[in-house]
């Protein structure tokens, strides 16, 4: 599972990321092009373009899913399927 506290700093911003522990496999590239690809600099993927269709979620959802390093993460700002926001939990007054 995927730490947000390996969090590679050259992520976008956004609910989709890639952790210190990728191997550079090539697998996110491959699945989902649009929002993966190869930071050279550090010889690992990144999360370049945050999946905004639902196709782009898809598809950044089954690399997540298939990563054998289970380095990309979606730490729930966003849900993979609808794009929607989960609601917020408050809590109650005593």
């Amino acid at each position: 599972m995927a730490e947000r506290t390996e969090r590679l700093p050259q992520n976008v911003a956004g609910p989709y990321y890639v952790d210190s522990t990728c191997i550079d496999c090539d697998m996110c590239r491959s699945t989902a092009p649009d929002s993966f690809r190869r930071d050279e600099e550090i010889g690992m993927s990144i999360v370049y373009h945050q999946p905004v269709t639902p196709e782009e979620q898809a598809l950044a959802e089954e690399a997540k899913q298939g990563c054998p390093t289970e380095s990309i993460g979606n730490d729930g700002l966003m849900e993979p399927k609808t794009g929607s926001r989960p609601a917020q939990v408050q809590n109650p007054q005593a």
